[in-house]
């Protein structure tokens, strides 16, 4: 049985505004404030566009978090917004209760429609919370502009159509109105228009970069630039550039060489770089050591995933500056049985007292290279995450893993492969030996502490595409179910 609550007076309020268009616009000035945050969200719901845009030029507020409203973009809506802009733009003579500082099109701040009418601090801190966080980055420039547009940034294959809408507006107005996009993410898009966004947002308010192109020579010669410019950068991901050391360019007047190596120096000027993460990533290990060589700044996390990494490579990371400070080591899909476990144990006692999270995940590490890391992992006080899935360790190794592990009492999610044991020489899931193997390897634990989250999981089932897992209790594949 539904409860039903009638609208409150507000409410009743708001939804007869809203059907009388002149009435609404007319009665902005004078509303009580109360009263325009719900009716701002009512008429984007409604898609009200000459309401929206009276009520962005008389918005009270410092901060106007739009894309918390938009749940998928809309170029009419947009366009109300941007015109309401342009209507408080154009007035000599700014409303009573003008405000506005910053229009956020990310979508954060959902709270402030949740709760401003309550008028709470939880609210206050939703009114002012985008200003601030766009303060961070704008430093000296802020006092530049006269108002902040805040957005993401998504450049995939083409523009979208209320890209090109928010674009060509900002460009049209950058002597009033400054588009800051905190975070960029290209995927083989033409460098030509990349230049040109980058030319109407400005590299120095992006914070968070994510780069994905398989046209290297083309792309990263003319993108070093622009990337040396993020000054502000602090979260970078390299997705799927290959780099073939023996291919000439004929084309590019450059040596493919001499692209990369202006790509990387880059690095360099990334003052505020504390995320780095390389997915899918062939390099060779000279342009490794220059990469890291060129880092200047204390990393706070590293993710290296389905990259070739050889030895010299791990050796090499075991002695970069850059790195003494980790609080986050991803290593994932990385053949790391032909190499010598000794760099990565090596890197592991340097990060001790920082280390929290650790995830070496589908390494193809074995006993030998186990029992070489154990005395450097059982340093590792800070560590609160721990993942050492799809790698192929015996029971009696994995017994000595959590011997190691149930010393370290900050520990809150642990993740272990069931041991080779519970396979047959088929690689099939011997479910009997799972069930009766997890439960012993889980006392070795508990006799230490008293584990949060811990759990054994089995490689994927090649029948049914899923795992089975060991979490207190058996949670078997739906082959098994």
């Amino acid at each position: 049985m539904c409860l039903y609550i009638p609208p409150t007076l507000l409410q009743l309020a708001m939804q007869g505004l809203l059907k009388n268009e002149a009435l609404a616009i007319s009665a902005l000035d004078s509303m009580p404030i109360e009263l325009l945050p719900p009716m701002f969200k009512g008429a984007f719901e409604s898609r009200l566009t000459k309401i929206l845009k009276a009520m962005v030029a008389a918005w009270p507020f410092p901060c106007l978090p739009v894309g918390a409203l938009m749940k998928t973009p809309e170029v009419e809506t947009l366009q109300a917004v941007l015109d309401g802009i342009d209507m408080l733009l154009t007035q000599k003579a700014h409303p009573r209760r003008w405000k506005l500082q910053v229009l956020e099109l990310r979508n954060v701040h959902q709270d402030f429609w949740d709760v401003w009418a309550g008028r709470d601090n939880r609210a206050r801190s939703a009114e002012t919370g985008s200003e601030k966080q766009i303060a961070k980055c704008l430093h000296r420039y802020a006092l530049r502009w006269y108002l902040k547009v805040v957005t993401d940034l998504s450049l995939c294959f083409h523009l979208q159509e209320h890209q090109t809408c928010l674009l060509q507006w900002a460009q049209q107005r950058k002597g009033s109105v400054q588009l800051c996009c905190v975070k960029m993410q290209i995927c083989d898009f033409p460098v030509e228009t990349i230049m040109g966004v980058l030319d109407i947002v400005q590299p120095h308010y992006i914070e968070e970069l994510e780069l994905f192109t398989n046209q290297v020579l083309s792309f990263l010669g003319h993108f070093a630039p622009c990337l040396g410019q993020m000054r502000n950068l602090h979260k970078f991901r390299l997705r799927h550039i290959y780099l073939n050391p023996d291919r000439v360019l004929i084309t590019f007047p450059e040596s493919e060489e001499n692209c990369f190596s202006k790509f990387l120096t880059q690095f360099s000027k990334l003052s505020h770089l504390q995320h780095l993460s390389m997915y899918g990533i062939l390099f060779s290990t000279d342009k490794i050591k220059q990469l890291f060589r060129c880092l200047m700044i204390l990393l706070e996390s590293l993710s290296i995933t389905l990259s070739r990494f050889s030895q010299s490579d791990l050796q090499f990371l075991s002695r970069c500056p850059g790195l003494c400070q980790l609080k986050h080591l991803h290593l994932s899909h990385i053949e790391l049985s032909t190499s010598h476990p000794t760099g990565l144990r090596v890197l592991l006692e340097n990060v001790a007292d920082t280390l929290q999270t650790l995830e070496l995940e589908h390494c193809s590490l074995e006993d030998s290279h186990l029992s070489v890391l154990l005395p450097a992992l059982s340093q590792c006080s800070q560590l609160t995450r721990v993942n050492f899935c799809d790698n192929p360790f015996s029971r009696p190794a994995l017994k000595g893993l959590l011997q190691c592990m149930a010393n370290l009492n900050q520990l809150a999610v642990e993740l272990y492969p069931a041991p080779l044991e519970c396979y047959d020489h088929l690689c099939n899931i011997l479910v009997d030996r799972f069930v009766q193997l997890c439960p012993d390897l889980l006392d070795i634990v508990m006799a230490q502490r008293q584990p949060k989250k811990m759990a054994f999981v089995t490689a994927i089932c090649l029948e049914c595409c899923q795992r089975c897992v060991y979490d207190r209790k058996a949670i078997l594949c739906r082959c098994w179910q």
